[in-house]
């Protein structure tokens, strides 16, 4: 933190520098050289305004690279591609003047429906904290500073300014929390900002649980709490539970409010300097404005990152890569005029932009596939519709190979409402089924910013490729995945149900009188669906290839009471160079705990050419096999077996191995309130539990025990002290008093 001598300042000088100085940017403090630090919305881009301001992409913004949205970084499983974006982000965001971008998001896709899904990587904390972590380091690299959102439980747009999450603290320990303490703990980012919703009751914005117990001192984040833009309530409140900077500025009345309450002893003046320390540490440490940027490399990168993204979801008879010579019908406004972005706060102005129809031209050329085009549909609902979809039919009746492009208008998804069904607008779907009716084979590109319904369409074509958004190069980038000179090698980072019904969020989200209620606990995605059995269209993790893999050899070792090693060997045995993704999924029934089926624990992306092996080793450590311990607490690995798979997907489990963790072996200490069930499957008591409570009673009613095993299931969820207490007189004291006694023992070890 840079060294200022905060007596020289006035309280009222250093209450006002807790909130901006206006709607970007904090107060400088000249005579000390401390400049004003400039902030603004990312992630996947720098939205920098000069004239008019606002939070929801309203007005405009200078231009910028449009890189792919966190929706598509999430399918590509790939840190190197997050971290690219990252430092990307960084020179541009110095170019422009820009010292803080807002951003990566790592909110979990709790349900499909989140109107904000494109902002964020995926629905399992693993994958979005390691592609976090990525791109905060890639971006920081630059010296420009991150800010790491929306902290925390913040899943849908409805009511988000008001809304109570309220969950669980094993829930939120699990699932909603591990992504930022892995960014906080492995990549350091500059600042993290709270959330607008409340979390069981107390906004995230004067949470002191959140921001101090866990952010701070559990898990040692040393940078400055900065408040979405309005999240703030109560001043006063927020610096208590550890906020720092209030955005957006100047605030007069929280200032006035703030120095009253130093005054009056209700805040003390100590807390104001610490934050003010923690502001100035952020222009302390941003980097000098650069000369610019490389518009065309960059947009180049673009389209080179884009291509990791799409996931290819149906391949039949090898219809894709498409054949030369072939004639191609490309049908779809948005190969025209291209979805590549989503409302809101991140909603950039492109440098420039491809579109698909173009760039499958100019690589047609090169393959003598003619191609010709036709619209369908217009997003916006204008035209003839029977017209539009008769002159598509007909384009595609008189070609081998017709690619229809799909999706979601940006007017469908956006900041600040979720979405209300999974379904294709029906006019598109009219126009895939009529489509798929009279060509010779179809392919369907989707453009979403979060997964949309196959259903009623995806039996009658021949492939599907998810495009997700892609950012400004995304046209080009899916021009050469149809063409094969990329291999697709994306992978779903999110589930795409039969039916929304069936998503585990779907009865309480989102929520009902200023309450969303996680009922589902940690089974959340593809957790849910694994460990229930429900059928999925395509399941987490899933993703095709223009080459083949195989993988072999898996081994699994303990290296510790609790942790292991796990390694295998991957092969490309096909004939074309392609990526193939690694995913490690640990399994347990151990411990006091409902578990979920498998849950992610480890991935890679290879690069293999043909015929090339690689052998990779991962590294689980405790949390790979713990869960979260609300009685004591702490994570807790429980001693036990656990199944190390390997899976093509979370569905499809192509190897598995077992290995027996002593975990944390010391039992637990019984009481005559712990229950009979407890006291029977204690470690050290529970073998002998019945032969001592036999001995212990009279003949006639230890035999009765003995001989009625329905009587011992029915007291199995009763206090001990209960049970004692249907024995007359104290012929169980002295034998369970000895038997805790060898408990505590047992746990001490």
């Amino acid at each position: 933190m840079p060294d200022i001598d905060l007596s020289r300042l006035s309280l009222e000088r250093k209450a006002a520098l807790l909130s901006g100085q206006d709607f970007w940017s904090t107060l400088p403090v000249a005579d000390a050289g401390i400049p004003s630090v400039v902030l603004t919305d990312g992630p996947h881009g720098v939205r920098r305004q000069v004239g008019d301001f606002d939070h929801m992409g309203i007005y405009e913004s200078l231009a910028s690279t449009c890189f792919p949205p966190a929706v598509a970084v999430g399918s590509s499983w790939d840190p190197e591609v997050a971290a690219r974006i990252g430092a990307a982000v960084g020179r541009e965001a110095r170019a422009l003047g820009v010292h803080v971008v807002l951003g990566p998001g790592v909110n979990i896709k709790r349900s499909p429906l989140c109107g904000r899904n494109f902002e964020y990587y995926s629905e399992d904390p693993l994958l979005s904290g390691r592609l976090g972590a990525a791109h905060v380091r890639g971006q920081q690299g630059e010296g420009v500073g991150a800010s790491l959102k929306h902290f925390a439980a913040n899943n849908q747009e409805t009511d988000r300014m008001r809304v109570s999450a309220d969950v669980d603290e094993r829930t939120l320990r699990e699932i909603y929390l591990p992504a930022f303490e892995h960014v906080v703990t492995e990549a350091r980012p500059a600042t993290v900002m709270a959330a607008y919703n409340k979390v069981n009751g107390v906004h995230a914005a004067q949470h002191r649980w959140l921001l101090t117990e866990v952010l701070r001192e559990e898990w040692g984040f040393a940078g400055a709490v900065v408040s979405d833009w309005g999240a703030v309530h109560d001043p006063v409140a927020s610096m208590l539970a550890g906020l720092d900077l209030e955005m957006p500025g100047p605030a007069p009345e929280n200032t006035r409010r703030i120095v009253a309450a130093v005054r009056d002893g209700e805040l003390e003046e100590s807390v104001v300097d610490t934050a003010v320390r923690r502001i100035l540490a952020l222009a302390d440490g941003a980097a000098g404005q650069s000369g610019g940027f490389d518009a065309d490399a960059h947009h180049r990168l673009a389209r080179e990152l884009a291509a990791e993204c799409a996931v290819l979801l149906k391949n039949d008879d090898d219809v894709l890569p498409l054949a030369p010579g072939r004639r191609i019908a490309v049908i779809g406004e948005f190969a025209a005029a291209p979805r590549y972005q989503a409302g809101g706060s991140s909603h950039l102005n492109p440098t420039r932009l491809d579109n698909a129809l173009d760039a499958m031209r100019e690589l047609a050329t090169e393959r003598d596939n003619p191609v010709a085009y036709a619209p369908g549909f217009t997003s916006d609902g204008s035209g003839d519709t029977v017209a539009l979809r008769e002159a598509a039919v007909a384009l595609a009746r008189a070609s081998d190979v017709t690619v229809v492009f799909a999706g979601l208008a940006e007017g469908e998804e956006s900041e600040g409402f979720d979405r209300d069904t999974l379904h294709l607008p029906a006019v598109q779907v009219e126009l895939i089924r009529a489509v798929a009716a009279a060509a010779g084979r179809t392919v369907v590109v989707l453009s979403n910013g979060g997964v949309v319904s196959l259903e009623g369409w995806h039996d009658e074509v021949d492939a599907i490729l998810e495009g997700f958004l892609l950012g400004q190069g995304g046209g080009g980038a899916l021009a050469d995945l149809l063409f094969g000179d990329a291999n697709p090698s994306g992978r779903l980072a999110e589930t795409i149900p039969v039916r929304l019904e069936d998503n585990p969020s779907f009865v309480n989200f989102p929520g009902e009188q200023g309450h969303v209620r996680y009922g589902e606990g940690v089974m959340v995605g593809y957790r849910w669906y694994g460990t229930t059995g429900a059928p999925v269209r395509y399941p987490f993790g899933h993703g095709l290839s223009y080459t083949t893999f195989a993988v072999g050899g898996l081994t699994v070792e303990s290296t510790g009471d609790d942790s292991a090693r796990a390694s295998l060997t991957v092969t490309n045995t096909g004939t074309r160079a392609g990526s193939h993704v690694v995913q490690i999924y640990v399994g347990t029934q151990a411990g006091p705990v409902r578990r979920p089926a498998r849950e992610l624990r480890a991935f890679a992306k290879v690069r293999l050419e043909p015929g090339e092996s690689r052998t990779l080793s991962f590294d689980l450590g405790r949390r790979a096999f713990a869960y979260y311990d609300v009685q004591d607490a702490v994570w807790a690995v429980a001693p036990g077996d656990y199944l190390v798979q390997v899976g093509e997907n979370a569905e499809h489990v192509s190897a598995e191995a077992s290995v027996t963790l002593t975990g944390d072996a010391a039992p637990q200490e019984l009481t005559l309130e712990s229950t009979f069930g407890e006291w029977i499957a204690h470690p050290v008591i529970g073998s002998v539990l019945l032969q001592e409570l036999t001995a212990a009673l009279p003949a006639d009613q230890g035999s009765r025990l003995g001989s009625r095993p329905e009587l011992l299931q029915a007291v199995r969820d009763v206090p001990m002290k209960r049970v004692v207490g249907l024995v007359e007189g104290d012929a169980l004291d002295a034998t369970l008093e000895r038997l805790m006694e060898r408990s505590r023992v047992a746990g001490r070890r």
